[in-house]
């Protein structure tokens, strides 16, 4: 639900003094006025940038290490930089680190440094990374989200190595280490950081003011090193679905978050707003539980994939807006092998290979939640595509609030999806023995042995090929039906210039920096 309670409530903490001033120059001016495009469409500082995001009340955090929101990371990737970050095919790129190199085995990494600025005026230093390892690595901080990630670091032998050189050690080899530093909760802060209400970074903003689960303010900070933000000021709001669509239609704001497929087809016509599709950027699947019966029989699964019509799962449950899966994670990332044939339906063969399995009788049941948008839509098109072999399938809903949790232990299919992340973070997440978020119930030794080996292999070809490896046998054999792909569907005024449709939790997502307003 927004936490906005009424529109007059809206408008006071956007900044606007009345409804018509919202409707007319808020949000557009650096003081007083809207900024005009120069002619020559080139950028130009000036204005308020107002971006929505779903809350989460007091949850919230502006604290980079502890982030879990959407809108946590929106407002920290606005204070704070990473030295890595990921592009749009999820491959790392630089950011407060310029270039890196390992040592043979890659059990030894060297960042060279960019020269930037904390908002205090200090230098980024090889201290002041070796403490942000420190911070997140804390076991006593139990929030910090990369802490299981970063653990393969060896804090102790890794060291300053120059005045703009951090030398980090690991505990075992690590090809993939750059990658892990542009993924959640990973952001460099100050040596002198102690207090998240006080955030020292090099971010492209300073803190203005916050308060969580309802407005965060910030100011351009002129001295970073990517040259600063465009926009005098950004506010980073909590709102719901709806209101964020109406607030972008009445001129209230510059961006929405995560918008539905009505509300993209609603303004096709809608010439105050564009939306950023980046196509296929998410997972939709169904899971089977391969450490469970029926579906501890590869034949089993492969028939279940078989009878997915996936074509018409998009089009109804994605309402188009999406691409078709071929039951393998990262669709357009760097590892996916995309010369694998497009699994498509087949009852005829889905029918004899449970015949053979002695499948054919049987009543399993999906377990689903209203969770996430077009999990129980998805359960019941499937269970319906599932009849036309003579399955029954009865569709189970669960508690949205415990969900994810209780999907690991109730049930043998269910109902899952994955934002966007590298392909080794997701089976390292999902499909090892040990994978904490092991929904399918893939535990293989075998696959975790390649899995390992993928890790320490530092030829980028030879480590492609074992990546490859690996998802065609989860293709093949295991227990995820990713029947799609759905586009990740962002909204902004047509006044927003600087900002391109990208995968959640790449670079240019939910980035403001280079925004600017025409």
């Amino acid at each position: 639900m927004s936490i906005f309670h009424n529109r007059r409530e809206f408008l006071a903490l956007t900044g606007a003094a009345a409804g018509a001033l919202a409707l007319t120059g808020c949000g557009t001016g650096s003081g007083s006025g809207a900024p005009v495009a120069d002619g020559r469409g080139k950028p130009r500082r000036g204005g308020r940038f107002r971006a929505l995001f779903t809350g989460g009340g007091e949850q919230e955090t502006i604290d980079p290490h502890a982030e879990a929101l959407a809108i946590d990371m929106a407002r920290t990737k606005a204070l704070f930089d990473r030295l890595v970050d990921l592009d749009a095919t999820m491959a790392p790129v630089p950011r407060l680190a310029r270039k890196w190199e390992s040592n043979a085995d890659a059990t030894v990494w060297r960042f060279t440094l960019r020269d930037a600025l904390f908002h205090d005026g200090k230098p980024l230093t090889p201290e002041d990374v070796l403490f942000t390892f420190g911070r997140i690595l804390d076991p006593k901080a139990t929030t910090h989200f990369a802490q299981s990630l970063l653990s393969v670091i060896d804090l102790k032998k890794s060291r300053s190595a120059g005045k703009n050189v951090v030398e980090v050690a690991l505990k075992r080899p690590g090809a993939e280490f750059p990658a892990l530093l542009g993924t959640l909760g990973t952001a460099v802060v100050s040596s002198r950081y102690t207090d998240p209400a006080k955030p020292v970074g090099t971010g492209a903003f300073t803190l203005k003011s916050f308060r969580a689960g309802r407005a965060f303010v910030a100011e351009r900070f002129d001295d970073h090193w990517d040259g600063g933000a465009y926009v005098d000021e950004l506010r980073i709001l909590s709102a719901d679905a709806d209101a964020r669509g109406n607030a972008l239609r009445a001129g209230e704001a510059e961006y929405g978050y995560e918008m539905t497929p009505t509300f993209a087809r609603t303004v096709q016509a809608d010439k105050s707003v564009r939306i950023l599709a980046a196509k296929g950027s998410t997972a939709h699947a169904i899971v089977m539980k391969c450490d469970q019966e029926p579906f501890d029989n590869p034949d089993v699964t492969r028939a279940f994939k078989l009878l997915a019509d996936r074509e018409k799962l998009v089009q109804v449950v994605l309402a188009g807006q999406g691409v078709v899966g071929n039951d393998m994670f990262g669709k357009g990332y760097q590892y996916y092998p995309e010369d694998v044939p497009q699994r498509t339906r087949d009852v005829a063969e889905a029918r004899s290979l449970l015949k053979r399995a002695g499948a054919l009788n049987k009543t399993l049941s999906i377990y689903t939640s209203a969770v996430a948008t077009g999990f129980v839509e998805a359960a019941t098109l499937f269970a319906e595509q599932a009849a036309d072999a003579g399955l029954r399938v009865k569709v189970t809903t669960g508690a949205s609030e415990t969900y994810f949790k209780d999907q690991l232990a109730k049930g043998v299919m269910g109902s899952h999806r994955s934002g966007a992340m590298t392909i080794p973070n997701y089976i390292n997440d999902r499909l090892l023995t040990k994978s904490a978020f092991n929904a399918s119930g893939w535990r293989r030794e075998d696959f975790d042995a390649t899995f390992a080996k993928a890790q320490s292999t530092t030829d980028a070809g030879e480590r492609g090929k074992l990546y490859g490896r690996l998802q065609r046998t989860v293709r093949d054999e295991g227990g995820l039906l990713i029947w799609g792909h759905p586009d990740w569907l962002n909204g902004v005024s047509s006044r927003v210039r600087g900002m391109e449709a990208a995968p959640p939790n790449t670079l240019d997502s939910g980035r403001f920096d280079k925004v600017w307003l025409a």
